[in-house]
């Protein structure tokens, strides 16, 4: 177990592969300032473990060679071809991307399709691609946990807690406003928050109803709409709520809460970019390391307009 009480696994180091990540302790040397891959790897594993990613998910390094120098860091939700292009013009060697690259298993990554463009164009301009989705997720300081300190929640927890963290850790959050508020007032406030997109922000419930206990999850939360109900939660905060859980849960629920925001999926891990950037940059900082850390300022958000009634 390391100091924070993860399962430090067997993770290799350097000595044991010059060629793989070396993922848990830092290989530099001690007059070395900028990072290589391994060392921003450790730095990554010390923030967003591993062990704490869904068994679905894939995390970690997608391209890369672990002696590489990392000068500039691009963070970004997506890893699009137009993120690639940000990165490059910038000089970027590094891309850390929430979302994965290769998510499901692949036959073939030829460049003729997207991906496979994409992922030869990071070999072939020396430019690594790590993921940090589920356990960027889960993490003290994760996507649910930025979205909560964004809206003001006290005494927050998990809603669901990790099977392999602390008890802080887990997937979506629960906690309390200072003060009840109007369910439309909060709703304007969740808006405020955002980056623009075309989408904007979707209600279900009564415009004047109290709310204090909110929950939340960056991303597509809907099947944590259970654990919403048990935690007793006036209202909660999500993407991608699909027409019939949605339904089934205000049905289920009456006039009461818990009642439902639906918000952009990119919108709601983009707020987390810029804290994780940082928590990076000061990691690396306290091991002697120096890197250009940068946040994406392409919207990766898949709609580019709405229709609403009278528009």
């Amino acid at each position: 177990m390391d100091d924070n009480g993860h399962d430090a696994g067997t993770t290799p180091s350097a000595s044991e592969d010059t060629d793989g990540p070396a993922v848990g302790r830092f290989a530099g040397s001690d007059d070395q300032k900028e990072p290589t891959v391994a060392d921003v790897l450790a730095a990554v594993e010390e923030l967003w473990p591993e062990s704490l990613a869904e068994g679905w998910d894939a995390v970690g390094l997608v391209a890369g060679r672990a002696t590489t120098r990392v000068p500039r860091i691009l963070f970004a939700v997506d890893p699009t071809a137009a993120v690639l292009d940000e990165a490059l013009e910038w000089g970027a060697a590094m891309i850390v991307s929430h979302h994965p690259l290769l998510l499901k298993p692949v036959s073939s990554v030829a460049a003729s399709g997207f991906k496979g463009e994409v992922l030869h164009r990071l070999i072939e301009s020396g430019c690594a691609l790590v993921t940090v989705h589920t356990n960027g997720d889960s993490a003290v300081g994760g996507v649910s946990d930025v979205l909560a300190d964004a809206l003001g929640l006290r005494d927050v927890r998990p809603l669901a807690e990790a099977a392999n963290g602390l008890p802080e850790e887990g997937i979506g959050r629960v906690g309390d406003l200072e003060t009840a508020v109007p369910l439309g007032a909060f709703a304007e406030a969740v808006f405020s928050i955002l980056p623009a997109v075309a989408g904007g922000v979707r209600v279900a419930g009564d415009r004047d109803a109290l709310v204090r206990r909110i929950a939340v999850c960056g991303g597509a939360g809907d099947s944590l709409l259970g654990r919403v109900r048990a935690s007793r939660a006036d209202v909660f905060v999500t993407a991608d709520l699909r027409h019939h859980p949605a339904l089934e849960a205000r049905e289920a629920a009456g006039q009461a809460g818990p009642f439902l925001i639906d918000v952009s999926h990119f919108g709601s891990e983009w707020l987390w970019l810029t804290p994780a950037a940082d928590a990076l940059g000061n990691v690396l900082a306290d091991h002697g390391f120096t890197t250009d850390i940068r946040v994406s300022g392409v919207n990766t958000d898949p709609w580019d307009f709405v229709l609403t009634p009278g528009r």
